[in-house]
């Protein structure tokens, strides 16, 4: 495993298993500066739902994709954002 993939795991585990606010921004920041969209959208709502620091330029970056998707898809990207989180 690369050591950006093991970075971005272990981001994971702290945002999704220990509900850390910090480690969700830091996968939103990463899947910006990547240029994601899905997974961007479902960060950003983990990162919400943890309660993390969102700035302008988060909410304007999801705004602009979330416009082009159907409700429908909406409705299933905030599925896999709530699941992401362990009870």
């Amino acid at each position: 495993m690369t050591s950006t993939r093991l970075a971005t795991a272990r981001l994971t585990e702290r945002a999704c298993h220990q509900r850390d606010a910090h480690a969700a921004l830091a996968l939103l920041d990463q899947s910006i500066a990547l240029r994601h969209r899905r997974i961007a959208l479902i960060r950003y709502l983990l990162a919400q739902q943890l309660g993390a620091e969102l700035q302008p330029r988060h909410h304007d970056y999801v705004r602009k994709i979330a416009a082009r998707l159907s409700a429908e898809a909406l409705a299933r990207i905030a599925g896999a954002a709530r699941a992401r989180l362990r009870p």
